[in-house]
């Protein structure tokens, strides 16, 4: 099938390339002419392992084409997915910012020729299908088309094999014509049996926010726990997996760490809220998940204060991972950010490295740190390590050497990495999150 995107950001670009591996001929349409020059060129403009051979190889197939002309792309295509971002309001007050939804929409309608089914792929709030319907009627009304959503579920770092193996795809229809022509297009995910969720559009849209507002719930769970883990004595690594092989919560997302990041968690959240409020319906628990996220950011970051005795006016800090989590360069909302501001407000001199997220780093922090080229360069002169990231570089390092390299010798694991028995051997003074320290 003919296929045209709207959006080369993170989920419009591995979503053409897949769709392009499946098979089908994708036109990807952005307006940034530099970045489609990029794409055009088989260069990659995010870390996304492996999407750079994918791009590549379905270029040189043929069935992957980029271009800022919305036709003929979209006249072409019996299936137009919107995948622009939807960023939180400039506003803060909590609300997806649809701009870029509804000027896609704008843009590309009077393109449609014969009948289309126009997809939100892009994370919306419920309604949001209706006012792209509206839009495009306004902009084309001889236009054949149903809107339908189809949210992602893509994981930064694991893109690929999360579209090509899914754990279900969900399709919010309002016709037959438009559930049969979606089918079709993901048909090679039924040889694998992948199941399929068939629902209402607005289900469909909902759907996205709960899954991810129930992901960001276990996580400040664990979160508070380890904080009561350290209370009392408890170790939060053996809570979680004595809660975790119980079937009916799972071992995923239940790893204590500095709080929650990322492109989607954040902003996913609060949109759910606003949505809540503006329809008279309490979200207790998701607010709670909020406050507590912040909370857990702001006391790693006095986590570190005390490790250093009190105070970290003047001294060096080591921190090693910058991106929200591993295998990704995204920096949005990551623990790492409000840590490093409340280290340099406090006058901490931080050295960090990144194997990937150094270049997103600098755009926030162009002057206050210093950007090192190993994980061994940045802990020269350090009266202490901050692990932030979990990179597997990062999960053997030579302790040895690393401990002669610094000045101090406090380690603050906030990724809880490392054993405190090998630790100590190494003549550290560990802190992790819910463990015991080990001076």
């Amino acid at each position: 099938m003919k296929i045209a995107i709207i959006g080369t950001g993170y989920v419009g670009l591995v979503s053409g390339a897949c769709f392009a591996e499946l098979g089908h001929e994708v036109a990807c349409i952005d307006i940034d002419q530099v970045k489609i020059g990029r794409l055009q060129k088989g260069e990659i403009p995010i870390y996304e392992p492996g999407l750079d051979t994918l791009v590549q190889k379905n270029i040189q197939a043929g069935r992957l084409v980029f271009s800022t002309q919305f036709d003929p792309g979209v006249g072409e295509a019996q299936v137009v997915f919107i995948a622009v971002g939807t960023p939180a309001s400039r506003r803060g007050d909590g609300y997806a910012d649809l701009s870029y939804v509804y000027e896609a929409a704008r843009q590309f309608a009077p393109c449609l020729k014969d009948y289309t089914v126009i997809v939100n792929k892009s994370t919306v709030p419920v309604g949001t299908a209706r006012q792209v319907a509206r839009i495009v009627s306004e902009a084309n009304p001889r236009a054949s088309f149903d809107v339908a959503s189809n949210p992602e579920f893509l994981r930064e770092g694991a893109a690929i094999r999360d579209f090509m193996h899914p754990d279900r795809v969900v399709l919010g229809v309002d016709s037959e014509k438009a559930e049969e022509t979606l089918k079709a297009i993901y048909r090679p995910l039924y040889l694998i049996e992948t199941p399929f969720v068939i629902t209402t559009i607005e289900t469909a849209e909902l759907i996205k926010y709960a899954a991810n507002a129930f992901l960001a719930t276990k996580i400040s769970f664990i979160n508070e726990l380890a904080n009561l883990c350290e209370e009392i004595g408890a170790d939060v690594q053996d809570v979680a997996k004595g809660m975790g092989l119980d079937g009916r919560i799972g071992r995923k997302f239940l790893h204590a760490g500095p709080g929650y990041g990322g492109s989607c968690f954040p902003k996913d959240t609060h949109a759910l809220l606003r949505i809540a409020q503006e329809h008279g319906v309490a979200c207790r628990i998701v607010e709670s998940v909020v406050e507590v996220n912040a909370a857990q950011k702001a006391r790693m970051a006095r986590k570190i204060r005390q490790a250093l005795g009190g105070n970290e006016g003047g001294k060096t800090i080591a921190v090693l991972g910058l991106s929200f989590k591993p295998e990704t360069d995204d920096i949005r909302d990551a623990p790492s950010i409000t840590i490093i501001s409340t280290l340099l407000e406090h006058g901490a001199i931080v050295r960090a490295h990144d194997p990937q997220a150094m270049h997103e780093a600098a755009k926030v922090f162009p002057k206050d740190v210093v950007y090192c080229s190993g994980a061994y360069e940045a802990c020269e002169g350090a009266d202490a390590v901050v692990l932030m990231t979990e990179w597997n570089e990062y999960r053997a390092l030579d302790l040895g050497r690393m401990g002669s390299l610094m000045k101090g010798s406090v380690f603050v694991d906030l990724r809880n990495v490392y054993r405190a028995d090998t630790m100590r051997e190494y003549g550290f003074k560990y802190y992790s999150v819910g463990r015991a320290p080990v001076s």
